[in-house]
């Protein structure tokens, strides 16, 4: 394992400098075997109450660099010698790079290969807006401006609590601020007649897709659904650049986040990860008593 997530680093989004400066990444975790060779970006973590540590990958979906003839097996590796107890790996959307990976998710998909999709209410929705004034602008990351972003991170902020989310989501000004400046991203606004953002959504591109990465909706403005004009907006790009776009997932199967992203797919395709224990004795210690809860690694799953 090698410090630093530069050797992981290339021009898809979720592996470029940017991000992974961002998400605060901190190692390289190398696999090499006969089949090729993988290069997997990881947040080395301490392990409370212990001088041992593990690692997660970044948020998203960054996948590994590298190339490999066929999927490696880690449980065919010795990865001992990496000094982490577990590794959680995330993969890019597609066929995941190491053997034995566990389905997810279901993300929801807008392929313009396919018929587009789009529910009466949601263009009716749409066009409402339209004649009350919402415009939508598409500004390439770099070239977003400070109250551009100021805008965007406002109305992040407001969905967040809205939904109570985790501390982990709570991302700041400067998070934000490093991610835009990747040429593959892109800052999607949503304003109204007054020229306020009423929705703003992050999209980038990595693996051969279009992500609906992050957005968020004012609450003033909630009860127009500006998000449906963004996401409309998003298809098009799609279309525009040939690429699908993936909208993501609900925080749980069937809930109204996922159900309204179902109103823009016309296709779903699972996402993987992968639970990959490196020191199975002292993943056994530390679990101890925990061990069916579901959670991995087992040992946090009180954090």
């Amino acid at each position: 394992m090698e410090d630093g997530g530069e050797a992981a680093a290339g021009e898809e989004f979720f592996r470029s400098p940017p991000f992974l400066a961002a998400e605060g990444v901190t190692h390289t975790l190398r696999i090499e075997s006969g089949e090729g060779e993988l290069l997997i970006p990881l947040l080395v973590r301490p392990i409370d109450g212990s001088d041992l540590r593990d690692a997660t990958s970044p948020y998203g979906y960054p996948g590994a660099a590298g190339s490999l003839t066929a999927p490696l097996d880690p449980a065919g590796l010795d990865l001992s010698s990496s000094g982490l107890v577990s590794a959680f790996v995330r993969h890019a959307l597609g066929p995941p790079s190491l053997a034995g990976a566990s389905e997810r998710n279901v993300v929801q998909i807008a392929d313009p290969e396919l018929q587009r999709k789009s529910r009466p209410s949601d263009r009716n929705q749409a066009n409402r807006n339209r004649r009350a004034g919402y415009g939508v602008d598409v500004v390439p990351g770099p070239q977003s401006s400070a109250e551009d972003r100021a805008d965007f991170h406002a109305a992040y902020l407001e969905t967040m609590r809205r939904t109570g989310a985790a501390e982990r989501y709570l991302f700041d000004a400067s998070y934000f601020d490093r991610i835009l400046t990747s040429e593959r991203s892109w800052l999607v606004s949503v304003r109204a007649s007054g020229g306020d953002v009423a929705a703003a959504s992050i999209l980038v591109q990595s693996d051969g897709y279009l992500h609906y990465y992050l957005s968020g909706t004012t609450d003033r403005r909630l009860s127009d659904s500006p998000m449906k004009n963004l996401v409309e907006a998003l298809v098009d790009l799609s279309i525009e650049r040939g690429m699908p776009l993936n909208l993501g997932g609900g925080i749980a199967a069937g809930d109204p986040l996922e159900e309204f992203k179902r109103g823009f797919a016309n296709r779903s395709e699972a996402w993987h990860t992968s639970e990959i224990v490196c020191d199975a004795a002292a993943y056994a210690r530390l679990s101890a008593g925990r061990e069916g809860w579901g959670f991995f690694p087992a040992y946090r799953a009180l954090d």
